[in-house]
């Protein structure tokens, strides 16, 4: 029991070793806050600034539906320019040869990269919130908003978000290129969820078409948007994730 909790500490103090170097190399300089505040800054305009179906005060109702349409696309972009550095970069500067003179296994560097993306993220998402309480009191009467659509959505999100952050670190770790390392990221994101949907709507059979959906992001993404957290859903979401980071430890690996 001793060992084992030893393990655990070791396991976990290394994996919070690499977290700590990811996001320390991230935010000094200016690229983490530009990233960040270029997805901020585009959801507010949309929201709140120009004209169109996205237009909060235009629209005449409290809600953020809005949000949770613009948001995947945006990270679509988003979480590749988060994570194309993360072993393209160190794969072409040969500072990935230091990770691996260290006691750190091959899984431990790519969860530890891979939760300093979703952190990463999150600090994107988390000041949407403040778009919820601006809704919140300019409806009438004070509070009239769907909640459980809107946790629903920021639920989904969260999900969207962990599988877009393994596939671009799984991107990052083919290439020493970071500008390739984008772009692949971008193709297989937009493939995961939109491709299968795509490749469904070739077909007549609503049974097949619905199978097909079924193994692509955007049926269970709009499934959670719906406010209806399905067990089915957060399963698939978990384990999209877990094979796009077990995949990119065999390239390690390799």
């Amino acid at each position: 029991m001793v060992l084992l909790h030893r393990f655990n500490s070791a396991f976990l103090s290394a994996l919070f070793a690499v977290m700590r170097k990811e996001l320390t190399g991230f935010f000094s300089s200016a690229t983490g806050y530009i990233v960040i505040g270029i997805f901020l800054l585009f959801i507010g305009l949309f929201l709140w600034v120009f004209p169109g179906q996205y237009n909060i005060p235009e629209s005449g109702y409290a809600q953020l539906d809005g949000l949770f349409e613009l948001a995947p696309w945006i990270y679509l972009f988003l979480v590749p320019a988060v994570t194309m550095r993360m072993f393209a970069e160190e794969n072409r500067t040969g500072t990935i040869e230091l990770l691996y003179t260290k006691p750190l296994s091959e899984t431990q560097i790519v969860l530890g990269k891979y939760f300093a993306g979703v952190i990463l993220v999150m600090l994107s998402l988390i000041p949407t919130m403040t778009y919820f309480f601006s809704v919140w009191y300019l409806a009438e009467p004070i509070g009239n908003v769907d909640v459980g659509a809107f946790w629903g959505s920021f639920i989904g999100l969260f999900f969207l978000a962990i599988i877009y952050v393994a596939i671009g670190l799984f991107s990052s770790s083919l290439t020493r290129n970071q500008i390739t390392s984008f772009l692949l990221a971008v193709f297989l994101c937009f493939f995961v969820c939109m491709g299968f949907d795509l490749i469904a709507s070739l077909f007549h059979s609503g049974t097949v078409q619905s199978g097909i959906s079924f193994l692509g992001i955007n049926a269970h993404y709009e499934s959670m948007s719906r406010g209806v957290i399905d067990l089915r859903d957060v399963v698939y979401f978990l384990s999209a994730a877990v094979f796009f980071l077990m995949v990119t430890v065999r390239m390690i690996k390799r």
